[in-house]
């Protein structure tokens, strides 16, 4: 609760400057894919098509730029802990490689697909938690790049 002269100002408007925002709370709502402001609202409006805002409490979620982070999350992941099942299951049972290849390719497919929202989520709850990409301040929702001033001869 932040005060003032009107009385006290609730601090879920999350947009707000003074208002704390967990890092953990907001990784961990994001990769449930769920608003990482209120916790309720859904992170997508499709698979993996961020909502502008968030339909419970009107956070602004078009700010992100996850780029090319969740795929390398998903790919780093998902590579170890399917490897790890494969090496388990060669040394344990010895399949032939064609079984291997036949199980473990649409596993991996699966799993990754599987994966990629909540990676997604958890770094857009980072971004939000920290204020970046005009998640903060009213002013810091600019996302052009600055203007480059002109080299000198």
């Amino acid at each position: 609760m932040i005060g003032g002269d009107a009385g006290p100002i609730d601090a879920g408007r999350y947009g707000d400057v003074e208002s704390e925002r967990s890092v953990p709370t907001a990784i961990g709502r994001g990769a449930l894919h769920h608003c990482p402001a209120c916790g309720k609202g859904s992170l997508y409006r499709a698979y993996l098509k961020v909502a502008d805002v968030c339909p419970a409490c009107g956070e602004e979620l078009f700010h992100h730029r996850a780029d090319d982070a969740p795929p390398y999350l998903t790919i780093l992941v998902m590579g170890h802990l399917i490897l790890a099942a494969v090496v388990g299951i060669d040394l344990a049972y010895g399949w032939p490689l064609w079984l291997h290849a036949l199980v473990w390719l649409p596993v991996t497919v699966v799993a990754c697909l599987a994966f990629l929202p909540s990676a997604k989520g958890a770094l857009i709850g980072l971004q939000w938690a920290l204020r970046m990409h005009g998640f903060g301040t009213p002013d810091a929702t600019d996302d052009s790049p600055p203007a480059l001033s002109p080299m000198p001869h």
